[in-house]
């Protein structure tokens, strides 16, 4: 249950950056690099989500299911 909770969070993390991304490239109008920020933070957030399913599904601790 712990790891769910953890995936729904990096999501919504990752949902969150790419709409402040958004949002900071509509205002800013090119004057900041708040845009870059968010966007880096996103994309740093989707690797480190990627490598913690890939960590646990090695260690076991997640379990893939067949569809």
């Amino acid at each position: 249950m712990t790891s769910k909770i953890l995936i729904v969070v990096f999501l919504i993390a990752i949902v969150w950056n790419l709409g402040a991304g958004m949002y900071y490239m509509m205002t800013d109008k090119g004057d900041s690099d708040r845009t870059l920020k968010a966007l880096t933070r996103r994309i740093a957030l989707s690797i480190a989500l990627i490598v913690l399913i890939a960590i646990g599904i090695f260690t076991g601790y997640i379990q893939p299911h067949g569809l």
